[in-house]
């Protein structure tokens, strides 16, 4: 078995400026795609889970499934609960043996973001599991969570609290990026991100990595971001898949062909990512 805490996979790519993928699994064909291709890379991996995908299958079903899927292969790979703002659905995904779970707190105070995740981290630590953390929200909804415009900016200084109090293991800080499909560049805050880490010398998180220029990944992975978020591309990728098969074969109706023509283009994503983030061949 190689599933692994998500410090072990993201304080290594921490420590030597690389970016690991994080990807949001929707199913089956999703989750044992990206795991076969992490393998295929010798890349170490996060496998992340919306809240929305949990209300769909039920968390121990998401659980038992990436532990069966993990056994087979031998790079690392973890758990991730992405985007939960619910607290007793974290500590639910904890208590199951989730390894991670990202608390998001942007829509609460400063204050009680700040009581509600230091919780957590406390909640998480008696199963030695790991919080990620966030105060201002990413602009774009992930999967019915969030909002279209990006939250209101804090102080770097109580950003740099945050951190190093409430118990986080890593951080999503608000550079600029955005959930989704991207309408236009972003501006990207690359000065708070150094700051931040700097200061705390603390794990970054990307959200809103579908879309970006490879450059702009590159000078954040440099910076200390570790885990790269990725949805969109790969229900992108997930969608058309299925729509050119269909459209290649019109009156085929062979189901597991499908999912092998989507699974493959499952696999090839997971490949280019861990090799543009520079995780190919770092498990």
């Amino acid at each position: 078995m190689t599933v692994v805490s998500l410090p072990e996979i993201m304080s290594p790519a921490f420590e030597n400026r690389y970016g690991v993928p994080a990807f949001n699994a929707v199913d089956d064909i999703t989750m044992d795609g990206l795991i076969k291709g992490a393998e295929e890379s010798q890349s170490p991996l996060i496998i992340q889970i919306s809240v929305k995908t949990i209300n769909f299958w039920g968390a121990k079903v998401v659980k038992d499934m990436f532990t069966k899927m993990a056994e087979r292969v031998s790079v690392p790979v973890t758990l991730h609960l992405d985007h939960c703002p619910d607290p007793e659905v974290a500590k639910e995904c904890l208590r199951l043996g989730w390894n991670s779970v990202l608390f998001d707190g942007s829509e609460l105070s400063f204050e009680e973001n700040w009581q509600t995740t230091q919780e957590i981290t406390k909640y998480a630590a008696q199963y030695g599991a790991h919080v990620e953390g966030e105060v201002v929200a990413v602009a774009g909804p992930e999967d019915d969570v969030g909002s279209d415009t990006e939250g209101q900016l804090i102080p770097i200084e109580k950003a740099i609290a945050f951190v190093k109090e409430t118990g986080i293991y890593c951080y999503a800080p608000a550079i600029g990026t955005a959930h989704g499909f991207y309408k236009a560049a972003p501006e990207i805050r690359y000065h708070r991100i150094q700051q931040l880490v700097e200061a705390t010398n603390t794990p970054m998180v990307l959200h809103g990595g579908s879309g970006l220029t490879d450059d702009v990944f590159q000078r954040l992975i440099a910076f200390g971001t570790a885990k790269v978020n990725i949805s969109t591309a790969l229900k992108q990728i997930y969608a058309d898949s299925f729509r050119t098969y269909l459209e290649e074969h019109p009156t085929e109706y062979n189901p597991l062909k499908l999912i092998k023509a989507v699974h493959s283009d499952v696999i090839s994503l997971a490949q280019y990512y861990s090799s543009l983030l520079g995780s190919k061949e770092r498990a």
